[in-house]
């Protein structure tokens, strides 16, 4: 028998909010500054999810063990923590959706890799802080997705079994921590996937393509 559902828990970055618009101002700005042609949103969005990692491969070429990338990485986020939201917000649906959530009193909260620095006043910003029930970044736990402690520990925080809790998120490592951690699993097809295999092929529960179909799952387990 399926456990009833007593909170749906989500990733953010493509999953809750579009915040890709934000991180290639930030990556733009840092390619301004080093004499370097802009480069356009669409090749940065597939690689969103992988944080300044992706945004500085995508745009400079550089993987991480390139000599010039740790300075790169801090002033892109030094870049990236003063514009958070200038662009950012919610995917379509998500506000009518959050709402119903709310309504039907159900918990709902965010579970990221994104640094606490840029998740709390993103989170403050998008006037959500006070109605998750819990937020969980990626500096929260000793681990980040795909280990299943954040969500565990966002199950705790909630003080629910973590069987009663949906994920949603938009990477396959959202959907490998959320198995991991005994939890309902939803691949959010509208956000940027990343660079691994297409969500068909994560083992999700279900595949949304807009915010809102992911309330008949809902309703199926209150």
């Amino acid at each position: 028998m399926t456990t009833k559902l007593r909170a749906i828990l989500f990733d953010l970055d493509g999953t809750l909010a579009d915040t890709a618009p934000d991180l290639t101002l930030a990556i733009n700005r840092l390619l301004e500054e080093h004499g370097r042609p802009r480069v356009p949103l669409a090749r940065t969005r597939a690689h969103t999810s992988s944080g300044a990692r992706g945004m500085i491969g995508a745009a400079f070429g550089h993987a991480p063990d390139h000599a010039d990338f740790p300075r790169l990485r801090e002033r892109f986020l030094e870049l990236y923590e003063h514009g958070l939201c200038e662009e950012t917000v919610l995917f379509p649906g998500m506000a009518d959706l959050l709402a119903r959530i709310e309504e039907s009193r159900l918990a709902w909260g965010v579970v990221t890799n994104k640094a606490s620095r840029f998740t709390d006043p993103l989170m403050r910003q998008l006037r959500l802080d006070t109605r998750a029930g819990c937020v969980v970044s990626g500096d929260t736990t000793a681990h980040t997705k795909p280990h299943p402690e954040p969500l565990l520990h966002a199950a705790r925080l909630l003080d629910l079994p973590p069987a009663s809790c949906l994920y949603v998120g938009d990477d396959l490592r959202d959907i490998q921590a959320a198995r991991a951690a005994g939890m309902g699993a939803v691949a959010a097809r509208y956000g940027y996937l990343g660079e691994a295999e297409p969500p068909e092929r994560w083992d999700a529960d279900a595949i949304i393509d807009a915010p809102l179909e992911l309330w008949p799952h809902v309703e199926a387990r209150l």
